[in-house]
């Protein structure tokens, strides 16, 4: 299976690796697994205001801030992983990214808000249920 792991580099992204790395099922099937995690955008005034180099910057340091100690993890649980990292809002990243790179499952992590809080706040897990063809998980 080809696999997405989307992360975030919160407790929620290290709770579903807990769980990813703890069920052996999962890391000895021969998955392919891929790591991403979607850089939030600079708003557009500030970026030009900083210009483009240090906006690029920022966005690399981001997406290594993220990315390199879910790579250390998985690394020393014996997992490979391709890692990748786009600009834009969470959601419709990883939606995108799943559905166009034909994943067979996304895994992700989830607040766990209640229905209430998911209504008026909405969460990046509720959108990408809403938009994504690709079957998820949910770790919460």
């Amino acid at each position: 299976m080809k696999i997405l792991l989307a992360v975030d580099g919160s407790d929620y992204t290290s709770r579903m690796l807990s769980y990813l790395t703890n069920h052996k099922e999962w890391v000895n099937a021969g998955h392919a697994f891929t790591v991403f995690y979607a850089v939030p955008p600079v708003p557009h005034r500030a970026a030009a205001f900083v210009g483009p180099d240090l906006v690029h910057g920022y966005y690399e340091d981001d997406a290594r801030v993220v990315l390199d100690p879910v790579r250390a993890l998985l690394a020393e649980h014996g997992i490979e992983a391709r890692f990748e990292h786009r600009i834009g809002h969470a959601a419709a990243e990883i939606a995108l990214f799943a559905e166009k790179g034909q994943f067979d499952l996304l895994v992700m992590g989830s607040h766990g808000h209640g229905a209430l809080t998911n209504l008026v706040l909405g969460s990046v897990a509720t959108k990408v249920l809403a938009t994504c063809t690709v079957p998820v998980l949910l770790v919460r």
